[in-house]
């Protein structure tokens, strides 16, 4: 498969471009799923949530698998060790995360945009790094390759492990909300946000490209608003929530 520049570039920019309208469309309200689902009439269409999350993150994991095997001749380590770190992430939502996760039915229509936008997201990271990147052979040696690793790991950790805190805040059957504790949750209300924003920026990092850009920009704009709306449910629920925790970013923001 040849290279496909220019549409790398639209849809990169597309993407940029999105997460910036998310980014104002959500100042006041969030996409409607979870703590923030809305009561609609007629009712909105349900998934059950694991099956939800399962079907909505596969994507992101098959799609470059797939794309893999249209390589004709090899690629270099450092391509297919960034594809695969980009894959670990989606494996761990896909395979762990949602047979684990708890909560209220998803909407169907929330679910159906978001595969289609792993969809997207899968193909456009899968063919840059197999088709279009450029890396001579002393790229994995890079400090911005080794730092970007290093920060995506890091985020990944705190993302998994904030997501533990929070399914074992309630016992099987629960439907009630309590305080996260523990990790960073010390210090920010969607350390499970923070964590996975970091992962993405350090993967950008890592490609040094575009299209690794436009999805932590996107990821960014998408879950940062949604990180600020959770930690104001949580002071206007909780009035002894504490007082020095902040939204996303500790001791700031």
């Amino acid at each position: 498969m040849h290279c496909y520049g220019d549409l790398v570039s639209y849809l990169s920019c597309g993407m940029i471009l999105s997460g910036l309208g998310q980014l104002v469309h959500h100042r006041k309200t969030q996409t409607s799923y979870g703590r923030h689902m809305m009561v609609l009439s007629p009712p909105a269409k349900t998934v059950p949530v694991r099956l939800a999350w399962f079907l909505q993150e596969m994507p992101a994991f098959l799609i470059p698998l797939l794309l893999m095997l249209t390589v004709h001749k090899p690629s270099s380590t450092g391509k297919y060790l960034l594809l695969g770190t980009f894959c670990m992430h989606y494996f761990q939502r896909t395979f762990v995360y949602s047979l684990l996760t708890r909560g209220r039915p998803f909407p169907c229509s929330t679910m159906v945009l978001a595969g289609l936008f792993c969809s997207l997201n899968g193909f456009l990271q899968g063919h840059y790094l197999l088709h279009c990147a450029q890396f001579d052979d002393e790229w994995s040696a890079d400090y911005r390759f080794k730092t970007g690793l290093v920060l995506f790991y890091i985020g990944m950790a705190i993302n998994v492990h904030s997501d533990f805190i929070l399914h074992n805040l309630r016992k099987p059957g629960e439907v009630v909300y309590k305080i996260p504790k523990g990790g960073l949750f010390e210090y920010v209300s969607g350390a499970n946000y923070l964590g996975e924003i970091v992962e993405w920026f350090g993967y950008a990092v890592a490609t040094w490209s575009l299209p690794a850009l436009s999805f932590a920009l996107f990821s960014l704009c998408f879950i940062g608003p949604r990180a600020y709306h959770h930690h104001r449910f949580y002071k206007e629920k909780f009035k002894n929530y504490p007082k020095l925790r902040k939204a996303l970013i500790p001791f700031i923001f």
